[in-house]
C-alpha cells in the first residue's frame, strides 16, 4: 500500500526537521515539505511525532528452532517491532548450534516463513569448522560470531592457532563476546572461599573487568595484527574503552557496541531484580555504566544492540549459579533510549546514529539504516506526548516478563513500517503478512 506520512519530525544523519514522507513499493519514494496525496494512498498525519529509521538489532538469540518453550522467531520479532526494531541478527549460540551453512540455510527457511521483521543470521565459529568460515557468503551472512574464553557447547574457541586461523582468514567480520575463561574460573574459586555459594551481587565480580579486559584486548591484538573486521560485542567496563578509537566509523577496521541494559542498569539493582538482570558480561559499577555513555558521545562506542535472550521466569527463578544468563530486551530496547534522551544522558540523533546509521554502515546492510529516497522503508513513528507503562503480563514475548516491569517510559512507539508495511499500529502486530526480507550486504 502507498502511504504519505504528513508533518513528521523526521530524525535522520544529525538533523531534526519537519517534512513528509511517501512510502511506494517498499521504499520511501519521496522525501519533502507539503508533498500532495495521491489518490487511493493512505495519508498518516504525524504532527508532533518523531519519525526514525527503525533500529537494527545486531545481536539477539530468538531460541529456534530447538528451544521454542524460551521463544521464536516468530514470537520475539513480533516483540521487536512492538519495539521500533525492524531488522535483527540472531545469534549462533541458540539449539542447534548455527555453525554450518546447512545451519544457517535452515534459519533463513524460518525466518522467511515466520518473521514479522528483516533478518541474518551469524555463523558460529568453532575449534574446527574453518572451511565452513571460509565458505561463507559475505553478502547474505552478517557474520562470524567468536566465543573467546566464556561459552557452551561447541562454540567455545581459546587455542591460539585457531584463533589465528579464524582472524586470518575470515572472509566477513568477526563478532566476538569477549571474556576469559580461566579468569572467571579464578574469580570464582576465590569467592566461594570466602563467601560459600555464590549469589547474585557476586556475579560482577566473577565476570569482572579483567576477565573482559584480557579477552577483549586479545581479539583486539589480533585483528591488528591481521587486518581483520573486528566488531566488540556487548562492552560492560571501563578499562575495555582504551581498546577503541574515536575515530570516524569510516576509518575503522575495530569497533565495539554497548547494550541498552548496561547502560541502563547498574550493580545496585541486583538485590532488587536478582536472576532477572543476570547476564553475561555482567552488569557492573555504576562509574562504569557512566563512562560506557560517555564512550558512546566520544566515538569509542559504535553501535548500541539488545543482546535479548528470552529465558523464562521458571529458568530465571532458580538458584544463581544455575540460572541461566540473558534478558529479553527487544520490545522495550528503543524505549530505554529515548529515556536516556529525556535524561540528557543521549541526543536523538546519537540514539539513531548508535541503532541504524552505524549498525548499517558498519555490516554494510544494502539500503537500510537511513531516511533516504530510494531506501527500504523500514521506519518507526514515536510519540514524545504519550508514556508506556511495562507489566510483565503484557509484554508481547512467550516468556511473559520484562527487566523493566513497573517501569513507565516517557515516550510511545505509535507504528512500525518493515519495507513499508505497517506491521504495528501502536496496538497490534501484523503477524499475517510477507514483508519482511532477508538483509543483505554490499561487500
Amino acid at each position: 500500500m502507498a502511504r504519505l506520512i504528513k508533518h513528521a519530525t523526521l530524525v535522520n544523519e544529525g538533523k531534526l526537521y519537519i517534512s513528509d514522507l511517501r512510502i511506494e513499493n517498499q521504499v520511501i519514494a519521496e522525501i519533502g515539505p507539503d508533498l500532495s496525496a495521491k489518490p487511493s494512498e493512505e495519508v498518516i498525519d504525524a504532527q508532533g511525532m518523531w519519525l526514525l529509521p527503525g533500529m537494527i538489532d545486531d545481536q539477539v538469540h530468538f531460541r529456534e528452532p530447538g528451544l521454542t518453550h524460551k521463544g521464536s522467531i516468530a514470537s520475539e520479532s513480533a516483540a521487536a517491532v512492538a519495539g521500533g526494531i525492524t531488522s535483527f541478527m540472531e545469534m549462533p549460540n541458540v539449539s542447534p548450534s548455527t555453525t554450518t551453512r546447512q545451519a544457517l540455510a535452515d534459519k533463513q527457511a524460518i525466518a522467511q516463513r515466520d518473521s514479522v521483521a528483516n533478518y541474518a543470521f551469524y555463523l558460529g565459529a568453532t575449534p574446527d569448522n574453518l572451511d565452513e568460515i571460509k565458505a561463507v557468503d559475505p553478502q547474505s551472512v552478517c557474520g562470524v560470531k567468536v566465543f573467546m574464553g566464556a561459552s557452551t557447547g561447541d562454540l567455545l574457541v581459546e587455542h591460539p592457532a585457531a584463533l589465528d586461523a579464524i582472524f586470518r582468514e575470515c572472509p566477513t567480520l568477526i563478532a566476538t563476546h569477549c571474556e576469559q575463561g580461566s579468569v572467571i574460573q579464578q574469580n570464582n574459586a576465590r569467592i566461594e572461599q570466602q563467601y560459600g555459594t555464590p549469589q547474585i551481587i557476586h556475579h560482577p565480580m566473577i565476570r569482572d573487568d579483567e576477565a573482559c579486559y584480557q579477552s577483549s584486548s586479545y581479539a583486539v591484538a589480533l585483528a591488528k595484527k591481521y587486518r581483520t573486521q573486528l566488531h566488540v560485542l556487548h562492552l560492560t567496563t571501563a578499562k575495555e574503552l582504551s581498546l577503541f578509537s574515536s575515530a570516524p566509523l569510516a576509518e575503522k577496521h575495530i569497533t565495539a557496541e554497548a547494550c541498552v541494559h548496561h547502560l541502563w542498569f547498574n550493580e545496585q539493582d541486583y538485590p532488587a531484580l536478582g536472576n532477572l538482570i543476570k547476564c553475561n558480561p555482567a552488569i557492573k559499577a555504576e562509574s562504569d555504566r557512566l563512562a560506557l555513555l560517555k564512550a558512546l558521545h566520544d566515538g569509542r562506542i559504535d553501535i548500541i544492540a539488545t543482546d535479548h535472550a528470552p529465558h523464562t521466569w521458571q529458568e530465571k527463578n532458580v538458584p544463581y549459579p544455575q540460572a541461566p544468563a540473558g534478558l529479553p530486551l527487544v520490545e522495550h530496547a528503543l524505549l530505554t533510549l529515548l529515556e536516556q534522551v529525556k535524561r540528557g544522558a543521549m541526543t536523538l540523533e546519537q540514539v539513531v546514529e548508535k541503532t541504524a546509521h552505524n549498525v548499517a554502515t558498519r555490516f554494510a546492510i544494502n539500503k537500510r539504516g537511513f531516511l533516504r529516497e530510494g531506501y527500504f522503508a523500514d521506519l518507526v513513528l514515536i510519540d514524545p506526548t504519550r508514556s508506556t507503562h511495562v507489566q510483565h503480563e503484557q509484554t508481547r514475548y512467550l516468556c511473559k516478563w520484562s527487566p523493566f516491569h513497573n517501569t513507565t517510559f516517557s515516550h510511545q512507539i505509535r507504528a512500525t513500517f518493515v519495507n513499508g508495511d505497517m506491521v504495528f499500529d501502536g496496538d497490534k502486530v501484523n503477524t499475517h503478512h510477507n514483508a519482511a526480507q532477508a538483509l543483505r550486504f554490499n561487500r
